[in-house]
């Protein structure tokens, strides 16, 4: 398992990539590029993203909610579950 920071550096690594790729996009785009092309980008993108995600969450349960587990405090336990169910039913 990843330190916290190690894990948030890797996160951030990731989503200036994604930046540089929606940038990408946005010249392809003006440029009036093939929409197919286009569109596989914004694919790339969104899978991209959605690993960020999953990072973040995975990150989160390994960190805050193991930590509210351990404190013992069932309002703390039960606050943290229910903030990631909220999240994932979204």
């Amino acid at each position: 398992m990843q330190k916290k920071g190690a894990s948030h550096s890797n996160q951030l690594h990731r989503l200036n990539r994604i930046e540089g790729q929606v940038r990408g996009v946005a010249k392809m785009i003006e440029e009036k590029r093939y929409c197919v092309d286009i569109l596989q980008q914004i694919k790339a993108i969104k899978s991209a993203l959605a690993k960020v995600e999953i990072s973040v969450l995975e990150n989160h349960i390994q960190h805050c909610v193991k930590r509210a587990i351990a404190s013992g405090s069932e309002k703390e336990t039960q606050k943290s579950i229910e903030e990631v169910l909220s999240l994932v039913k979204k």
